[in-house]
């Protein structure tokens, strides 16, 4: 019984933290680029839409991931234009991107499927997570990412925009050309994972992205900014919600729903504590 519940919990943390991990790896190459992505939330959101709209239309799961990724680049151009070509405050345009995606989710909804808070049923992804495609992906994106990163003429781009701009400038790099392609990557990425939301779920919901995109922020920074650790951030939180959820639901403990749930703000803050200080951000994050 016990090599039950383990195995429970470890598949629950996968899946838990499998769609945080694909913002974060987003996260970790638009912030190596130098621009503070805030927006993750809203590129999960705007991703998870579109996957829905993209399902639904055509009846296709592949289709509707498809479109999940095209709607999270759509929200990193978006993104892209308002920092890099407009050089707005990029915390406040983050925040807004993410105010945007929760109002214009909502909007549409009731505008497409006249329901004003969840859209129709979409296929979806196996019930199996080892027989699920997007989960091996994931996985995979990981060394990838960590590849891309650290062995591409692109990836040393990436890294030198994040660090020395004016240097990278000098040499005849376009570092506004470098984030724009960087902020692509990240909402591709992202909206993979607003597309795994969706289609785990077999809809789309208003308000489905809950925080997940501060958490995959929260991982690249705990990760120091490097894919593989912010992997194994992620699974912390992965594994953290998971605890909530036993928590909840084996009554092992004593405690009310409403505490339980924050449990895992709670490990967050706690974890991030411990990393200030540890960690080094790329030293022209967030410059023009």
């Amino acid at each position: 019984m016990t090599d039950i519940l383990v195995i429970a919990f470890v598949l629950q943390t996968l899946r838990i933290a499998a769609p945080i991990l694909l913002a974060a790896l987003g996260g970790v190459v638009s912030e190596r680029s130098g621009i503070v992505d805030l927006s993750l939330e809203g590129k999960l959101l705007l991703g998870a839409l579109a996957t829905e709209i993209g399902a639904h239309a055509t009846g296709s799961a592949v289709v509707g991931a498809a479109a999940g990724v095209a709607g999270g680049m759509l929200t990193g151009a978006l993104y892209a234009l308002v920092v890099v070509r407009f050089r707005a405050d990029q915390v406040v345009s983050g925040i807004a991107i993410n105010m945007l995606a929760i109002a214009l989710g909502a909007y549409l909804i009731q505008l497409l499927y006249r329901s004003a808070s969840n859209a129709p049923r979409i296929p979806g992804l196996p019930g199996n997570l080892l027989a699920n495609p997007l989960f091996w992906l994931a996985v995979l994106l990981v060394p990838a990412v960590h590849l891309l990163i650290a062995r591409t003429r692109f990836g040393l781009r990436v890294r030198a925009a994040g660090e020395h701009p004016d240097a990278t400038a000098s040499l005849g790099v376009s570092v506004p050309r470098v984030r724009w392609l960087a902020a692509l990557l990240s909402g591709a990425l992202a909206g993979l994972g607003g597309a795994w939301l969706a289609l785990e779920n077999h809809s789309f919901l208003s308000d489905m992205a809950a925080g997940r995109g501060y958490l995959a922020l929260a991982a690249v920074i705990m990760g120091n900014w490097r894919p593989v650790g912010a992997a194994l951030a992620c699974l912390f939180f992965g594994a953290a919600q998971s605890l909530q959820i036993q928590l909840k639901t084996s009554g092992i403990l004593a405690i009310p729903d409403s505490l339980a749930s924050i449990i895992p703000y709670v490990l967050t803050m706690i974890a991030l504590a411990g990393f200030i200080g540890r960690t080094r951000p790329p030293a022209s994050l967030g410059r023009e």
